[in-house]
């Protein structure tokens, strides 16, 4: 099947290469500057061209641009008389609505939304890990779901069905669950550091890999470990004690992740009343 590319970024691109070896044909591709080298190095004889023009020669159009263009590019493309009745077209976002495709449902296409649940530092690495990883499909109707799941499969992908209302929540658990993990191990990076430890992630590395592999294999409540699940509220405070000495900003991340904490533990039956009661004594001090 044509598929057409606008937006080749690193998403964009590293599925139009999975799409390509799962069978289909790479017709166009449109983007910025730095989306042009990626065409060249990781689609070559793909043409490159405006938007609405490469959208034309698909049947399939991936909308791979930032959350927040889908709507204007979606737009643009329709105002180019670049969408026809038969098409598919799909944009790669995990929180955007469908109705930000319009236009082109307007013109007759096909619409549904495809996220992959994956993280994208760069084309290579997405090329690597998107095969086997799950993919959210969105649509308004059977055959949309349809479409969203082969092209899902044909790229190597496991599909699963999530509907337009859920959206924003299952977009919000994947932040969680990527963007502020790392966002977590910055912190730590920086604390390790004020501690004196040199060159610190290397050091943590194990540590993080073998808390994720816990997590996966027992769960979370199960592989929670640490003072909060212990009940250890003299630990807590020590730890709060420290952080507000050298690094202050991070106090209110220690509370709410250890109140997060305790909430698991205590929803596992690990942390008793009386030892969540002491724990939460420590955090109001400083709150």
């Amino acid at each position: 099947m044509d598929v057409a590319v606008v937006g080749a970024g690193r998403v964009g691109t590293a599925l139009a290469v999975l799409l390509a070896k799962g069978g289909h044909e790479i017709v166009a591709a449109s983007g910025r500057e730095a989306s042009r080298a990626r065409v060249d190095r990781y689609l070559p004889g793909t043409s490159y061209l405006p938007p609405a023009e490469a959208a034309r020669r698909g049947r399939v159009i991936l909308l791979a641009v930032p959350d927040d263009a889908v709507t204007e590019v979606c737009d643009q493309v329709a105002a180019g008389d670049g969408f026809r009745e038969g098409q598919w077209v799909a944009h790669l976002s995990g929180s955007v609505p469908l109705l930000a495709l319009g236009p082109a449902r307007a013109a007759g296409t096909t619409v549904l939304s495809m996220h992959p649940l994956q993280t994208f530092p760069d084309v290579d690495s997405g090329i690597e890990r998107l095969p086997g990883a799950a993919v959210a499909v969105t649509a308004w109707d059977e055959d949309g779901f349809g479409a969203g799941e082969r092209l899902a499969m044909d790229a190597g992908t496991r599909p699963f069905r999530l509907s337009e209302e859920r959206k924003p929540l299952y977009h919000a658990a994947a932040v969680f669950c990527s963007n502020y993990l790392v966002a977590v191990e910055g912190i730590a990076e920086r604390l390790f550091l004020e501690a004196g430890v040199d060159d610190p992630v290397p050091l943590f590395a194990p540590l993080a890999q073998a808390t994720m592999e816990n997590v996966v294999r027992l769960g979370p409540a199960a592989a929670l470990t640490g003072p909060v699940a212990r009940g250890d509220a003299g630990t807590v405070r020590r730890n709060l004690e420290a952080l507000d000495r050298h690094a202050p900003e991070a106090v209110g991340s220690y509370v709410a992740l250890a109140r997060a904490a305790a909430d698991l533990a205590a929803s596992d039956g690990r942390l008793p009343p009386a030892d969540r009661r002491h724990i939460e004594e420590v955090l109001r001090r400083w709150s």
